[in-house]
Parts: C-alpha cells; sequence; structure tokens
C-alpha cells in the first residue's frame, strides 16, 4: 500500500471524547493543567507527563525532542537536562521555549510558551537525586548530544556510569540542571468529534499580570 493511503486509513480519536466547556475553566492555567493531566493517565494514557521541548539554536533554527516533565508549580514548568547537551547551550543563548503535551486517550493537548531560568546548584542536584538510580546513572554517563564513535564506547560508559551510581547514590552531577519555564501563553485544546474543538488560551504580559482567557478558532 502507498504511504499516503496508508496514513488515510489510521483513525483519529475513534473513542469517546470528554466535554470541556470553557465557561467553567479556573482563572489560571496551573490548576486546569494539573487536572487534565491527572485526567489523562486516568483515562489510561500511557506516559502522559512527557512533553516536546522546542528551543532555538544560534541560527534561529528551531529543535524539537521529547523528555519528561519534572513538575508543574506556580513557578512555571519545570524539566531537567545537561548544561553542556544541545537544549542545554540554546537555552543559554536564548532562553524562551514552548512545551507541547500530546493525550491522545482523551483528545486533549496543552501548549505551552514562556522564558525558562535555570535553577540553582541545589535544586537541580535535589532534582537529579530524588530520581532513580537509572536517573543518576545516565547523568553521570554524560556527553548528552556529542558524536558517539561506537555503541561499544556507551556501553562502557554506561556500565562504569551504573556502578557509580549504585555505590556513590549523592554522586553530584555538575551540568546536571532544572529548568523552569515560566508561562506567558498556556493554550488548552479539547478534540471533538465533529471538528469543532475547544480552544482555551491563557495569556498575560508578565508574571505579575493577571491572566485574560480567549477561545481561538479551531
Amino acid at each position: 500500500m502507498e504511504f499516503r493511503a496508508f496514513l488515510h486509513t489510521l483513525r483519529v480519536w475513534d473513542t469517546p471524547l470528554p466535554p470541556f466547556d470553557p465557561d467553567t475553566a479556573p482563572d489560571a492555567p496551573l490548576p486546569l493543567f494539573q487536572s487534565w493531566l491527572v485526567h489523562a493517565a486516568g483515562a489510561g494514557q500511557l506516559e502522559p507527563h512527557t512533553m516536546s521541548l522546542a528551543t532555538v539554536d544560534s541560527h534561529g533554527r528551531p529543535d524539537i525532542r521529547t523528555l519528561m516533565l519534572h513538575d508543574a508549580d506556580d513557578a512555571g514548568w519545570h524539566f531537567a537536562s545537561h548544561s553542556t547537551s544541545a537544549k542545554g547551550r540554546q537555552l543559554a543563548e536564548h532562553p524562551v521555549a514552548a512545551l507541547g503535551f500530546y493525550w491522545p486517550a482523551v483528545g486533549r493537548q496543552v501548549r505551552v510558551r514562556g522564558v525558562v531560568t535555570p535553577a540553582g546548584q541545589e535544586a537541580s542536584q535535589a532534582d537529579l537525586h530524588a530520581r532513580s538510580t537509572g536517573a543518576l546513572a545516565a547523568a553521570l554517563t554524560g556527553r548528552m548530544s556529542e558524536v558517539l564513535a561506537s555503541r561499544r564506547e556507551l556501553e562502557a560508559a554506561s556500565d562504569a556510569a551504573w556502578e557509580r551510581a549504585r555505590a556513590e547514590p549523592d554522586t553530584p552531577v555538575p551540568t546536571w540542571t532544572r529548568y523552569v519555564l515560566a508561562p506567558a501563553e498556556v493554550e488548552f485544546f479539547q478534540g471533538d468529534a465533529r471538528r469543532r474543538h475547544v480552544r482555551l488560551r491563557y495569556r498575560r504580559e508578565d508574571s505579575a499580570a493577571a491572566w485574560t482567557r480567549e477561545l481561538l478558532w479551531p
């Protein structure tokens, strides 16, 4: 079968979708985001805390990858990486980013845009050491985004990192950085079987301003 024809055979939201009345949405986006993520998990969505992170490189070219959400609170949306990684270098030069969450089990998306700031070393190391041994081993392996000569090189580095992570669970990783995206815009998208999707956007000019809510055409 031709690839394009195959794509046309795939169904979208071939399941009952939850309702969303934007008139009942809270004044700020955080409580709605938290409730939507919990709801998605309860509806069977695998890994609802995974998200796409979009950044811009030194030439103005967009970059994107998938990673885990570490928290969402009044400060913003939290994630982590090495400061020496591609995303870390890009955020150091252009400290703005966008996040995208997609939960097909419930036909929902959330988009977040804003300024990103690194947390201090204490918070970053606490974030790392609150996670699993595997997470620490991966961070100790380091050299994220660098060219890899062979799988054998990675396996040797990983084995050594796992051994150290088990023996020294409090080992610091200086380049590991917790980042916080302070939202300027948050958009909630609820899919509709008749394509009358609901899009509710929250936006504000600065962190001290009240949120403006507005509906968008789908």
